[in-house]
């Protein structure tokens, strides 16, 4: 099994016309955050299933797959590493969580992000130091940012609030929409779980909370409660 053999049924399934489309939805343009990425039109259902038929490649040839040059392809290497840390021991999801850090560049864009940072770095870290977290939001790197972010989502499936509200705080001040779009989502996850630590979040930042933030994380609030934290 190998990469080229899941890049022939990726290409198999090429959408030439729905491509056009995705493009644009994911900013290709010159200047835009995802300018000359390349996309065959895949739907995220046949990228999944493509996911599960192979995701007994091997690890080399997976990560191979990220490095392409086609979305769907790096979409789908993710994919096959997400599932395979899902059932692998200890030494097996340790591999992949060094081997996706460091290709995370080519994680370059938002769904290959969300789609793969929960899983394979989010719960490899659940038992372990989190301070790789922390380094990541530190970093001049939009998309590791965004996994720093993001990842915490399955911290807070568990209950546990505090590195989500420490790396939001340390991100308030970034410029990028993406980030305060996924600080907003983390922050909203966090009040679907207790209001109570949200509402204390937001009144100790709402000054700070870029707007884009504020709105993702009040979404769920009835529009009373949502006019009241507009107008702080």
């Amino acid at each position: 099994m190998t990469a080229d053999q899941v890049k022939e049924a990726l290409l198999a399934l090429e959408q030439p016309e729905r491509a056009s489309f995705v493009a644009r939805y994911f900013k290709t343009r010159p200047g835009e955050y995802g300018a000359g990425d390349q996309f065959l039109g895949l739907s995220m259902p046949q990228q999944h299933a493509l996911a599960r038929q192979y995701v007994a490649l091997p690890i080399n040839e997976t990560e191979m797959l990220v490095q392409d040059p086609f979305h769907e392809c790096r979409m789908v290497g993710l994919l096959i590493w997400v599932y395979q840390i899902r059932r692998a021991g200890s030494v097996q999801r340790q591999q992949i969580l060094e081997r996706y850090l460091a290709n995370r560049l080519f994680v370059n864009n938002w769904d290959l992000v969300d789609s793969s940072c929960p899983t394979i770095v989010g719960e490899t870290l659940l038992t372990q130091d989190r301070s790789l977290l922390y380094d990541l939001a530190a970093q001049d790197h939009l998309w590791s940012q965004r996994i720093a972010m993001v990842s915490t989502l399955t911290f807070i499936r568990k209950g546990q609030f505090a590195d989500t509200f420490a790396i939001g705080e340390l991100l308030l001040g970034h410029k990028h929409d993406l980030i305060h779009k996924a600080i907003g989502w983390m922050l909203r996850e966090v009040g679907k779980r207790n209001a109570d630590a949200l509402d204390e979040f937001l009144h100790d930042h709402i000054r700070q909370l870029p707007r884009t933030a504020l709105r993702y994380a009040i979404e769920r609030y009835e529009p009373v409660r949502r006019r009241y934290y507009l107008t702080l």
